[in-house]
């Protein structure tokens, strides 16, 4: 992102509790069904234990990296306002003159075309910018840029 700690909006950080939530539940569900010191049966009795283990893991590296986010927002703040930031969204035209609204996000759970994650070129690239900036960013394919035209909400509380 932009080497500090990110603003996040309000509704950002709540789909991320939720999100830890569910997390906490799966994990609590997953570790009840290790076995620990009993001795393992079969070949495939180790395997499923192997892949609940890993399930494990798996489940707590998501935790950590989310409660880093929620601990990182708490230090940013809100995002300031009439700037892009973490739920803001925002409508750009493209240097072919396609001009399309998008939202800045967190994470790319549901395909949704019009989210855009905050850590990928473009999203990095827009956190901080106004309307009327012109924002240059690298992409696999080469460099690209894009107009900010305008800025919606970022999530705020009603």
């Amino acid at each position: 992102m932009t080497g500090g700690p990110e603003p996040i909006s309000a509704a950002d950080l709540r789909e991320l509790q939720q999100e830890l939530d569910e997390l906490r539940s799966d994990r609590g569900k997953v570790a009840a069904t290790l076995r620990g010191e009993d001795p393992v049966g079969d070949s495939a009795d180790e395997a499923d234990e192997l892949q609940r283990a890993s399930d494990l893991a798996r489940l707590d590296g998501r935790i950590a990296e989310i409660e880093g986010r929620i601990q990182e927002a708490s230090v940013a703040g809100p995002p300031p306002a009439g700037t892009v930031g973490v739920g803001s969204t925002v409508t750009v035209r493209f240097a072919e003159g396609t001009e399309t609204t998008i939202r800045i996000g967190e994470v790319v759970e549901d395909p949704d075309r019009s989210l855009v994650t905050a850590d990928s070129p473009l999203g990095r690239a827009l956190l901080g910018r106004r309307a009327g900036d012109t924002v240059n960013y690298e992409t696999p394919e080469g460099g690209a840029s894009v107009v900010v035209l305008s800025l919606g909400d970022q999530g705020a509380e009603p």
